[in-house]
């Protein structure tokens, strides 16, 4: 395999394993509907397809670290804005913590 791939097969998978934090992150700041926290993704250099957001969003949801409501749209049908829960702002409080401890792991061992 090819190193370049390989490289770009680890970024992929690190981008999917942080994906809900940052959804979590961004909606812990005001409520969004899917294509905006898209464009936040993006934004911050986050590539991720909209095929991938829609499922984390549901199974946020089922977990009740989510809700939504249905907000008019200006232009075109109502939209679906997601805001976080109290379990969500619990989730994000955590995986806060287990973020830094796993930068700190990383920073340890690169200095070794």
């Amino acid at each position: 395999m090819d190193i370049n791939n390989n490289v770009e097969n680890v970024r992929s998978q690190m981008r999917r394993g942080v994906l809900e934090y940052c959804i979590l992150s961004i909606l812990s700041k005001k409520d969004s509907y899917a294509s905006s926290i898209l464009s936040e993704l993006k934004e911050a250099r986050m590539i991720v397809v909209e095929g991938t957001i829609y499922p984390l969003l549901i199974r946020q949801k089922n977990q009740g670290l989510l809700t939504y409501r249905w907000e008019e749209s200006p232009q075109g049908p109502p939209r679906k804005y997601y805001q976080i829960t109290e379990k969500g702002r619990k989730a994000l409080a955590e995986m806060d913590t287990a973020w830094q401890e796993l930068v700190e792991t990383i920073k340890c061992l690169r200095e070794e």
